[in-house]
């Protein structure tokens, strides 16, 4: 079987419709990531946070509406189109770098819902919060219960998924009226918007837009995995855009606002404390907000995933979807447990969230440039596993593509050492133009000499 009958979504399997898309990019922002970011922005303050949330989310996500468009005019998966750009072979890189990632923010959410499954478990067993052998023994088991959750949500494939964001969607829905209530019952909203933290924990604004463009970004390259699944152009791309916005603002304006109410509450700003189980318990919104916080990280964790799983795929031409999901699973479990060995989680959630804007930024550069601009939205798909055809560069790497690619990482290096954009608008986007002007002018350049 070719490679285009092995991966293209025929129109039959088109069943994704605009609240489908919506739910899905909605229930993969309304998470305990999303929550997490908001609290970590909050060190630049209310008006300064909120504002960049609105604008970098906007940015970032019209760059996922992009690769959705691709997704759902090739039916292919974002990292089997990288192909097109990065070469057959070429494409295990970013491939590879997607099942980390995701894996990683996999990881992440579970480990965050983890705390909340801690607290229940002390709760009920009532032992001491000082008690750090029982403390670590209530976050494993909290590990291996979300674990298990996460398993029952991608059991059925791309089906399940559907069916665990429409699911999950209505519960995060009143979780966050909720939650709202009752943090602004505690704290008025004229001083949340005025609240300034320490001089000490200041986060710049060139800072926290490369914090949220990170997070945003990692979106980007599981768009077109959901995307070719939709019945309308409108479903995959305007759905979409909405959806990852709508889910972002809403979940990160939420951990923001609470974060600030708590820290006004205890007179101190902390980041560390900055997950949604600590501050709803510091809130003394009841165990019910902590399973909420639970069942939010398995809607989004089943988009985080499906992508991982996705890319296992395009490595592993003959691995089927649901045994890669199956795989990413069980790696993200045993990925869960890193952080309870580091100093803390914050010092490990910002060391990933760089290493994602210093790859994926560049990344999506280079393969958006080259479908939408090189090859003007053509891909001939047929030639995506042929050592004969254009795709298979030079022994099937596209070197354009990747020196293009380490030119763009080394930009988003060198401007992070600039104090001019660490204060004003970060490195992250700066670097992603950089990166794109570099592929097409070398593009243009190798067309010439041919």
């Amino acid at each position: 079987m070719n490679f285009k009958k092995r991966n293209v979504i025929t129109s039959e399997q088109r069943s994704m419709s605009n609240w489908d898309m919506l739910a899905t990019w909605i229930g993969a922002n309304a998470n305990n990531g999303t929550w997490y970011i908001g609290g970590v922005i909050a060190a630049c303050g209310f008006v300064t946070s909120s504002t960049l949330l609105i604008v970098v989310g906007c940015l970032a996500y019209v760059l996922l509406a992009l690769t959705s468009l691709m997704g759902y005019e090739t039916g292919l998966n974002t990292m089997s189109l990288t192909r097109g750009s990065f070469g057959v072979k070429g494409s295990i890189l970013p491939s590879a770098i997607n099942i980390v990632q995701f894996i990683g923010w996999a990881a992440v959410n579970t480990y965050i819902a983890a705390i909340s499954v801690e607290f229940i478990l002390r709760d009920i067993f009532r032992w001491s919060i000082n008690n750090q052998a029982m403390n670590r023994v209530g976050l494993f088991a909290g590990i291996i219960i979300m674990s298990c959750l996460h398993l029952l949500s991608i059991s059925l494939g791309e089906k399940s998924v559907r069916l665990i964001e429409r699911f999950g969607i209505i519960l995060v829905t009143i979780f966050v009226i909720w939650e709202s209530i009752v943090v602004l019952k505690t704290v008025p909203l004229s001083e949340i918007i005025h609240w300034q933290p320490h001089t000490k924990s200041f986060l710049p604004a060139g800072s926290a837009i490369d914090i949220l463009a990170a997070f945003n970004l990692a979106w980007v390259t599981a768009a077109a995995d959901f995307s070719r699944f939709s019945k309308t152009k409108k479903a995959a791309t305007v759905s979409s855009f909405i959806g990852a916005n709508l889910g972002l603002i809403w979940f990160a304006l939420m951990g923001l606002i609470a974060t600030i109410a708590t820290a006004i509450t205890l007179h101190t700003y902390d980041p560390n404390n900055s997950d949604p189980s600590t501050i709803a318990t510091k809130l003394g919104l009841g165990a019910l907000a902590l399973v909420v916080i639970m069942l939010t990280s398995t809607t989004a964790n089943a988009v985080n995933l499906m992508a991982a799983g996705s890319a296992v795929t395009n490595i592993f031409s003959k691995v089927k979807l649901k045994t890669a999901l199956w795989i990413v699973t069980i790696v993200a479990t045993f990925v869960t447990f890193i952080p309870a060995y580091v100093a803390t989680f914050l010092e490990t959630f910002q060391l990933f969230l760089d290493g994602i804007g210093m790859f994926l930024g560049p990344e999506i550069a280079v393969f958006l440039t080259d479908y939408f601009i090189v090859r003007k939205r053509s891909y001939q798909i047929d030639e995506f596993d042929s050592k004969t055809g254009q795709y298979w560069y030079f022994k099937g790497i596209n070197l354009i593509a990747f020196a293009s690619w380490i030119i763009g990482v080394i930009s988003y290096f060198a401007l992070k050492k600039l104090d001019f954009l660490t204060q004003t608008i970060g490195a992250t986007f700066v670097s992603i133009i950089i990166t794109a002007i570099v592929y097409y002018i070398l593009t243009k350049i190798k067309e010439a000499q041919h």
